[in-house]
């Protein structure tokens, strides 16, 4: 029986060749995107979701409220984490974290003649206990007991010592903010997973860093570091919240946080805080590109029912014949079901093909290393996604079909309901608003990055390098600058002792006060140390005042600031005004014209620069435009030698500037990619509609021709009632391409404009590519010899 109706099928679905492979390629490619998507998701959603301990695992959050708004920190005290685990018995172990990536500061370890350069961070001793990643070698309960341990990746051991086994028990030195340290290699860890937001080389001691790197890390007023719970199970999370809401008060005098908890593996999709709460973040994206892989799968659906309920004429007689001979409806729709869901399998074949073949450009797109895997999940899911599109691609036509009288079937004529008509040009018209959405999308999105990365930003970031500085220049970074200076290729340096260009705003403090300042007014200013060269070699622009000069003499003593700070603390005459800055008078040397050291998704921060040379961690270097190698070379070569035993670790300004936008080029990546697949399937199935469309027209056509109706008048006639439903799709998707775009463009602080020629341009696109479309199935029928055509009728 099955056997029987795969034949019928097959032969049934080889009489029209053309229509058949219009809907394989439509259907694959659908199906193609639908189960790359569904990876992508997979892998979005299991990031951080590999911990044993994932559903009592927590972090710590702080709150405070600056000018009436609420702002959400990750950053805490150094010595929270002891005083949580002391204080409640709901939390079984708490952690302080220090990541020095976050801080973007790599440490060189070498062990003889090797050296590696790598991010990591200090922890506390249960580090191991808390987070699942597994020790290859040592202990997890005592690998950082003493206050020297370092347990390191098995990468960084191999890379240093050959081989795991001889790295436990060696020393390793590294060099931290210009001092040379050792520590004790007493466990190996397992490579960190690429789903993981912890990316780290070496785990250093919380014991250490309290101890030597951040003596004010004791001090409950100040706060960096990252906490995290374990808490015991069947916690009661609303009730701890209630607790621990208030509970700096008990230890920081003039306490301006509150704390909350926040699970650690939500953060990851779930991070972003609007007015004090949070709301989205990346689960925007999977849920966008969700909608779009379902959507884009059901515009070959759509395609599938179209082409199969316009081809009922040329069945007519076949269904009439089989319900004379007592072919019951139930076995017609089967017997249709049954040719959708082959074409179904087909499609699913030549999808697998097309996801082989493209997943190395997705993973380049998207940043991941995605492996297609036909594990027990995978299979059920393709093969749920298989029948649930055999089905819903197939049931319209198998039902509208089966249900025609044998007398009107064998006629051979059928004039189609209204409703059907109705139908059909309905799906027509969704296919192409679908399609329009989401190259208006993708224009709008195109030019919201472009607008990122022109936007003047206040000073120059073109030409700009910048590295750490460890060892010898951290010793005496003002010489050092002055001898890089010396290079061939090299306009100018300066130092800083954090990036300029940071998300969260880097190292800022609440500890300024002036003239005037209310009690109850809290501002959170964005604070560097910088080098009397800095303000030059960027090129930033001076509003009022003058920037830190040798000529001024005590330079300790005065501050720049930029125009943010300057209006938010109200001040008229700010270059000379004395403010307080930590308990020490201070004076406004100059006021910066304003700069963005974050996205434009964020506004510009009020802003401090103060003259401290000697906490220089960073040199930024301005080079000659047209010099670029030749100038890296020089630098190489000259720092080989200035400090041996260190690798050069250059970044670019603007590409660090790029970088933020990682996420928007993405998306406008991956809707470039779905809107053409779209396009395509639409195309196709514009492509099958109007073959078929002409192939009943063609006697019509030929008496036309005979009559004196030209090539161009026949292509007119044929192509209108398409057109028509193209315009429709424009009118339809321009207002929802805009509601979607206004609220996407809602994150943005700066952005641009949505100008109404996206919107005529996307039609226009649309309605070329839907006329070419047409018209290379049409125009062949258009200029044919009439006379054939009548014949043949």
């Amino acid at each position: 029986m099955l056997k029987n109706s795969l034949k019928i099928a097959w032969r049934n679905i080889t009489k029209r060749p053309l229509f058949s492979v219009i809907n394989i390629i439509g259907l694959a490619t659908g199906l193609a995107c639908a189960f790359l998507i569904f990876m992508w998701v997979l892998d979005e959603r299991s990031v951080d979701k590999f911990h044993d301990n994932d559903a009592n695992l927590y972090q710590i959050m702080e709150k405070s409220t600056e000018n009436n708004i609420p702002i959400i920190h990750d950053g805490t005290q150094g010595l929270l984490a002891e005083a949580l685990e002391k204080d409640l018995p709901e939390v079984e172990h708490a952690i302080t974290l220090m990541n020095l990536e976050k801080e973007e500061m790599k440490i060189t370890f070498k062990r003889d003649n090797n050296s590696l350069k790598t991010v990591g961070f200090f922890a506390s001793k249960p580090f191991f206990e808390v987070f699942s990643f597994p020790l290859i070698q040592g202990d997890k309960s005592t690998v950082l007991n003493d206050k020297n341990n370092i347990a390191v990746s098995e990468d960084l051991a191999k890379k240093l010592f050959g081989s795991i086994n001889e790295a436990i028990g060696k020393d390793i030195s590294y060099n931290f903010f210009g001092k040379d340290y050792l520590a004790r290699i007493t466990g190996v860890f397992q490579n960190v997973p690429q789903n993981s937001t912890l990316n780290f080389d070496y785990v250093l001691t919380k014991q250490k860093l309290l101890e030597d790197f951040w003596t004010n890390g004791t001090d409950w007023g100040n706060t960096g570091p990252q906490t995290y719970v374990l808490l015991q199970e069947n916690t009661d999370i609303s009730q701890l919240e209630g607790k621990i809401k208030n509970f700096l008060d008990n230890y920081a005098e003039g306490n301006i946080f509150t704390i909350f908890l926040r699970k650690f593996s939500d953060a990851y999709l779930n991070g972003k805080y609007v007015d004090g709460e949070q709301q989205g973040g990346r689960i925007t994206y999977v849920r966008l590109f969700s909608i779009i892989a379902a959507l884009v799968l059901l515009i070959a659906c759509i395609n599938f029912m179209n082409l199969s309920t316009a081809r009922v004429t040329t069945r007519f007689k076949e269904i009439g014949i089989k319900k004379v001979v007592g072919t019951s409806r139930k076995q017609l729709i089967v017997q249709f079901l049954t040719e959708s869901f082959l074409l179904t399998i087909i499609s699913m074949l030549l999808a697998i093909l097309l996801v082989f073949f493209f997943i190395p450009t997705f993973n380049f797109i998207t940043g991941k290393e995605l492996e297609i895997g036909f594990n027990l999940f995978n299979l059920t899911f393709l093969l749920a996604l298989t029948v649930l599109t055999g089905f819903l691609a197939g049931s319209y036509p198998a039902f509208f079909m089966s249900g025609f009288t044998p007398l009107t079937t064998l006629k051979g004529k059928f004039q189609s309901k209204a409703s059907e008509l109705f139908i059909r040009k309905g799906l027509v018209v969704f296919q192409f608003m679908a399609s329009l959405i989401l190259i208006i999308s993708v224009l709008i999105i195109n030019n919201q990055v472009n607008y990122a990365m022109d936007k003047p930003i206040g000073y120059e970031k073109d030409n700009m390098i910048y590295f750490d500085l460890e060892g010898k220049p951290y010793e005496n970074t003002t010489a050092f600058l002055d001898a890089i200076k010396a290079i061939p290729g090299v306009v100018n340096a300066g130092g800083i002792n954090q990036t300029l260009i940071r998300e969260d705003g880097g190292s800022s403090t609440y500890g300024l006060s002036w003239p005037g300042k209310q009690d109850d007014v809290l501002i959170d200013f964005v604070i560097r140390s910088i080098d009397k060269n800095l303000v030059n070699t960027l090129n930033i622009e001076m509003a009022k005042g003058q920037p830190f000069s040798s000529d001024l003499g005590d330079l300790d003593s005065y501050l720049l600031l930029n125009e943010e700070a300057v209006r938010l603390m109200g001040l008229e005459n700010p270059v000379g005004a004395k403010i307080i800055l930590w308990g020490e008078a201070k004076t406004i040397l100059g006021v910066m014209k304003n700069f963005h050291t974050a996205s434009i998704m964020q506004p510009i921060s009020p802003l401090v620069f103060k003259y401290q040379p000697k906490e220089l961690s960073m040199a930024m270097l301005r080079i000659e435009a047209n010099s670029t190698r030749e100038t890296l070379s020089h630098l190489r070569e000259f720092y080989s030698n200035y400090n041996p035993g260190y690798n050069l670790d250059i970044q670019f300004l603007d590409e660090t500037f790029r970088a933020q936008y990682n996420n928007e080029e993405k998306v406008l990546s991956l809707s470039s990619t779905f809107a053409y697949m779209a396009i395509l399937i639409s195309c196709l199935g514009l492509l099958g509609l109007a073959a078929f469309n002409t192939e009943l027209r063609r006697k019509e056509i030929g008496i036309r021709k005979v009559l004196g109706s030209s090539a161009f008048g026949i292509l007119k006639l044929l192509s209108m009632d398409f057109l028509k439903l193209v315009f429709l799709s424009i009118i339809i998707a321009s207002p929802i391409a805009w509601y979607i775009m206004d609220k996407w463009l809602s994150q943005f602080v700066y952005k641009i404009d949505i100008n109404w020629y996206v919107f005529i341009a996307a039609g226009i696109i649309s309605i070329l590519i839907a006329t070419v479309t047409i018209s290379l199935q049409t125009l062949k029928t258009a200029v044919a010899n009439p006379i054939k055509s009548l014949r043949t009728e």
